[in-house]
């Protein structure tokens, strides 16, 4: 008789740490390039060929469908609003990431307390990481106590859901997925099967109810939303919090967003009573120096749609030994390619100097439009004289020293306008500018003519204008 041979299910080795899965053991993820974190996830199961199913209910016109519960409700933080696309929707799920300590927490106790007092309903407030008492310390400090607020201290998913039972909240937030386990799965917190269980049966959990949710992530060392890539694809909107350790500014940005745009930003001051929206931060990126000062030049940033003023600070000093290149805000590379064409396009030498670079209140001016600012920054800096005073430049330069056109001139220009400067320095690449009121545009074809116009020519005649 022939003989029948059974092919056993092969086992399937999966990356502890992102979820990457791969037939064979290797030593290094081929995609998080961690090493010795993958293991055996058991077998795969044999596919079965699926049948079709009746529908519970017609497919039904588009015209039909009722838009009225995908209205976005208002948090009460404009700021968040803004980023959100107007605010949460009932049943959308927004996952907040960011680094330790950056005010994750804090941002959403704040959001817990508004909604308590703005909508029919209870807010459950879930705690993963600290105690309750904890938590109530943090929300007497910046003033988020409220009796609709509803805390509890729990790691157990099926509790949770409990919670979620009993008290049918308005809104609920988790602090942090990672800390919450479920005792069907196996696997430590904050693992992969972990996360991903946790994350679908919350999410289940909110659409069936229509409750939105806010679930608190961490971040890797490298900034990048801990757990399997797929708790990005489950929930409908992803947040990013952004800032320095030393600096109170807090940007939080939409990576993902199903029911608004992801090129919004929020502002937040982070104080020792809270965290506040900023609705204008242009006092924490401008100086409040009385008098022109050489060194400086102030440039309008796009954070996505939103403008944002920053100020460029430049310092050349005699070295006292090897000379030195430190930049904060902005990229070293475009510092070093900008004294590069200064030396090269107005003979500006400054290879035997330290060369010290900033942006005030810990701003960052990355996108290549902050080019023009940064090269009359140096260049003042250089040459000891001002930038005239009431001048807002922004353009990209070339390595040639010619200007290059610049997206979203319409926006910078109006923000500059309302912050008072009188003068706006752009290319004349591209199409020409919008007439904004107040401020006069001046068009430039390459750095040297830019620095006429500022009052850094040779003779300074651009100074008298």
């Amino acid at each position: 008789m022939p003989t029948t041979s059974t092919k056993r299910p092969r086992a399937e080795l999966r990356c502890t740490e992102c979820g990457w899965t791969t037939p064979k053991w290797v030593g290094r993820c081929g995609e998080c390039q961690a090493w010795g974190t993958i293991e055996e996830a058991g077998a795969a199961p044999a596919r079965a060929s699926v049948g079709a199913l009746a529908p519970a209910t017609p497919a039904a016109s588009i015209l039909d469908v009722d838009v009225e519960t995908a209205r976005a409700r208002p948090t009460g933080v404009g700021e968040l609003d803004r980023v959100l696309g107007g605010g949460l929707v009932p049943g959308a799920v927004v996952l907040l990431a960011g680094e330790p300590g950056v005010g994750k927490s804090t941002l959403l106790l704040d959001v817990a307390a508004r909604a308590a007092s703005a909508v029919e309903g209870r807010v459950l407030y879930v705690t993963g990481e600290e105690s309750a008492s904890q938590v109530r310390l943090r929300a007497e400090r910046i003033g988020a106590l409220h009796e609709d607020l509803l805390l509890t201290a729990e790691t157990d998913l099926a509790t949770v859901l409990g919670h979620i039972e009993a008290m049918d909240p308005a809104l609920l937030v988790v602090d942090s997925v990672q800390t919450v386990a479920d005792s069907a799965v196996d696997g430590s917190a904050g693992g992969v099967s972990q996360v991903r269980a946790v994350a679908a049966t919350l999410i289940r959990a909110a659409k069936a109810r229509a409750m939105p949710a806010m679930l608190v992530g961490h971040v890797t060392k490298d900034g990048s939303i801990a757990g399997p890539r797929v708790l990005e694809h489950l929930v409908d909107v992803v947040c990013q919090v952004e800032g320095e350790r030393h600096s109170r500014l807090r940007l939080v940005r939409a990576v993902k967003n199903r029911f608004g745009a992801t090129d919004e930003v929020g502002c937040f001051d982070l104080r020792e009573d809270g965290i506040i929206g900023l609705p204008d931060p242009s006092g924490l990126f401008l100086s409040a120096a009385p008098e022109p000062v050489a060194g400086t030049c102030v440039t309008v940033t796009l954070e996505g749609r939103r403008p944002m003023p920053v100020e460029v600070q430049s310092l050349l000093t005699e070295p006292a030994g090897p000379p030195r290149r430190t930049v904060s805000g902005v990229d070293g590379a475009r510092v070093a390619m900008m004294l590069a064409v200064l030396a090269a396009r107005l003979e500006v030498g400054t290879a035997g100097k330290d060369v010290y670079v900033s942006t005030v209140g810990g701003a960052r001016a990355s996108e290549p439009a902050a080019d023009l600012a940064l090269g009359l920054a140096l260049l003042s800096a250089s040459l000891g004289r001002p930038v005239r005073p009431g001048v807002v430049a922004f353009g990209e330069v070339g390595l040639t020293g010619e200007l290059r056109a610049t997206t979203g001139v319409g926006r910078r220009l109006a923000e500059a306008a309302r912050l008072g400067f009188t003068t706006a320095v752009v290319p004349s690449a591209g199409e020409a500018p919008a007439n904004v009121a107040g401020i006069r545009v001046v068009r430039a074809a390459n750095l040297a003519e830019a620095a006429r116009e500022c009052g850094l020519g040779p003779s300074g005649s651009g100074a008298d204008r």
